[in-house]
């Protein structure tokens, strides 16, 4: 990349961590004794009345969301008819109603209407009928993506959204926030907020590795992520879009559990050049929540340079758990969205300053760090 073309945010150095596969005192805590007990297998009594369920395909997701409504309540009816002991044996009836109601639980009241609106949404795909923008932005993605985000963040992290007055309305701004977490979840739900509560599309500024990524790079160019550098930036700001930048980089999102909400340089003040290029206010933006989802407590980095990774994360269920231990937490995570940092109050020439550039960078760094502290203080247990 030519001097043009600088890297807003910093890709950390490979291999990242404590280096060392020892947790630390917070860790073993957040783990647990480990200790679970043993489950005993029983053997499954499949009623020979019970209903088929068809499989749900596009054409009948309502259908079927309510044959297996339906067949819920008479596995009730029925058991209450014939005075069924509490302590039988569990059979096909019941394990279908815990799956119903762990859907409600998770999906809401309304997942047959979302169940539903996902499969219209992968109808409307086939046909093809859809457009994406020169960056490669596709909202239909977007939507159908924001039916799984909602569950997880407004029932499993209870996600809590504050500031949303400071985004502007119309019109360009930059979004900075804290990067943390071992797997960068925080850039998914900073974005989900920004479209639920104020309304307009968040475009992401990653890191050369996202794009490096089979599968990952076409996904994050639909959900219109573009790449870290100033000219991609000033084209977004220029034309009236929202971006986001994290300047931590992978040394934020991987840095220990030891060293949670201590933020990591913010680079040479790259993303204030391209606000301040392209005359648009700055937004810092504090989150909580994400370091206690995934906390770090180890790392392997000879094997993360192996695979070209910047670290490969130990956690207290990964990867002792194998797929369960990518599993989140269910921490409880606060967004705070500050007051805006004017920007055009400088001239345009103002972003060849580097003085001015590393003033500016600090100060968007000391007000999210001072606000990380204070939604610490007031959030207190993070699984409470």
């Amino acid at each position: 990349m030519n001097d043009d073309l600088r890297t807003i945010g910093s890709a950390g150095k490979p291999g990242r961590g404590n280096r060392s596969t020892s947790p630390s005192a917070a860790a073993r805590s957040l783990a647990g004794s480990g200790t679970s007990r043993r489950s005993t297998r029983r053997k499954a009594a499949t009623a020979p009345d019970s209903p088929r369920l068809r499989a749900v395909t596009e054409d009948d997701a309502t259908a079927a969301a309510a044959a297996a409504e339906e067949a819920a309540r008479a596995s009730r009816a029925r058991r209450a008819a014939t005075g069924a002991d509490d302590q039988e044996e569990p059979g096909l009836d019941d394990l279908l109603e815990g799956l119903l109601g762990g859907a409600r639980r998770l999906l809401g009241d309304d997942w047959e209407d979302r169940l539903a609106r996902i499969a219209a949404g992968l109808r409307h795909r086939m046909s093809g009928d859809y457009a994406v923008d020169d960056f490669g932005y596709d909202p239909e993605v977007v939507a159908l993506l924001e039916h799984v985000i909602e569950p997880l963040a407004e029932t499993w992290f209870r996600l809590q959204v504050r500031g949303v007055e400071n985004i502007p309305v119309e019109g360009g701004a930059l979004l900075v926030g804290n990067h943390s977490g071992t797997i960068p979840l925080d850039g998914l739900i900073t974005g989900y907020a920004v479209r639920r509560h104020a309304h307009r599309a968040l475009r992401p500024l990653a890191a050369d590795l996202v794009f490096a990524l089979p599968f990952v790079s076409q996904m994050a160019r639909k959900l219109g992520a573009t790449l870290a550098c100033a000219e991609d930036a000033e084209r977004l700001l220029q034309r009236g879009e929202l971006a986001g930048v994290w300047p931590e980089g992978f040394k934020g999102v991987g840095k220990p559990y030891s060293e949670r909400y201590k933020l990591q340089r913010f680079g040479r003040g790259g993303f204030v050049s391209a606000a301040m290029r392209a005359q648009v206010p700055i937004i810092p933006v504090s989150l909580v929540g994400a370091e206690e989802s995934y906390p770090l407590i180890g790392n392997v980095p000879s094997l993360a340079r192996l695979l070209g990774l910047p670290y490969l994360p130990i956690t207290p269920f990964f990867p002792w758990l194998g797929p369960l231990g990518m599993v989140p937490l269910p921490s409880k995570w606060i967004i705070e969205f500050g007051e805006p940092i004017r920007t055009d109050a400088y001239p345009a020439e103002a972003a060849d300053d580097p003085m001015l550039l590393f003033n500016v960078t600090d100060q968007v760094r000391e007000t999210i760090q001072q606000t990380l502290y204070s939604l610490l203080v007031e959030r207190g247990n993070p699984f409470v």
